[in-house]
């Protein structure tokens, strides 16, 4: 995978299976993992190359912090210490800056997993929003705790949250601050799995990974996309998207591969798919 250049954003802690096209980031930095304006920049990197590279399919984000008492840690929210002695304006740009990386991050063509496996707190559970699927360990546990603090999950978690969980849940979250463990977020649909420990779901994402890896770069990422576009339209708006996305799977000719290979795909065996296109 000569195109993946990990050394944009090494800060992120990557890692690539390229066999299963699978790149896991391992977040360790700074105190608890907290973000800051330093790991924004590594995410638009990621994104960048991400966006430009279609050689990895499926991107895990973690973390094997624990504090010095042995708290497991996955993102303990926003760096608010770099705030220290900013104005207003520049608040806002900051996290005018946030909200638009995680729509970018969520809109990554290929499939994302997300596996909280310990304290995620503000910043922390709305990146778990940006994931398309999220497995929790056991010793995970989120929360939003903005609301304290005078202001409001304002990185999409206000946004994108009840969709998720539903609005009484989410007001739940963000009107109280409560903090729930992996059991509450798998009942309330914040996360979909549960795995015993890090190991149990890092076996998981690889088994994840191996099926998507055998599918058509352009099916995935056109999938994604008509599906996240359509959310929360009328029925005309969503076949329109769906259109769209069949059109570029039969123009870009991986329809055709998918006929003339039939055989051996339902026997296993991965086609030479064609490159990655995108819809416009």
């Amino acid at each position: 995978m000569p195109g993946v250049d990990l050394a944009r954003f090494a800060i992120l802690h990557p890692e690539l299976d390229a066999e299963n096209k699978l790149l896991t980031l391992w977040l360790d930095h700074g105190k608890a993992n907290e973000m800051g304006t330093a790991q924004l920049d590594a995410f638009d990197a990621l994104c960048e190359t991400l966006e430009a590279d279609a050689s990895v399919m499926c991107l895990c984000t973690s973390s094997r912090r624990e504090s010095s008492s042995g708290k497991a840690i996955f993102i303990s929210g926003a760096n608010v210490t770099e705030r220290v002695g900013w104005d207003d304006a520049r608040v806002r740009a900051h996290v005018q800056r946030q909200r638009a990386l995680m729509r970018r991050i969520r809109q990554l063509p290929l499939f994302h997993v997300v596996v909280p496996t310990g304290v995620t707190l503000g910043w922390g559970t709305e990146y778990v929003l940006t994931g398309d699927y999220a497995i929790a360990t056991g010793r995970a546990s989120f929360a939003l705790p903005e609301t304290g603090l005078g202001i409001i999950p304002g990185a999409r978690g206000t946004a994108e949250l009840a969709e998720l969980v539903g609005l009484a849940h989410a007001l739940r979250l963000g009107c109280t601050g409560e903090v729930i463990d992996a059991d509450e977020a798998r009942r309330i649909g914040l996360v979909q799995e549960l795995a015993a420990d890090l190991d149990a779901a890092l076996a998981r994402v690889r088994a994840l990974a191996q099926r998507v890896a055998r599918r058509s770069p352009t099916a995935v990422a056109a999938f994604k996309r008509a599906l996240l576009d359509g959310r929360g339209r009328a029925e005309p708006d969503r076949l329109a998207r769906e259109s769209a996305a069949y059109e570029l799977a039969v123009d870009s000719g991986e329809a055709a591969i998918g006929r003339a290979n039939f055989a051996g795909i339902v026997a296993g065996e991965t086609p030479s798919w064609g490159p990655r296109q995108l819809l416009r």
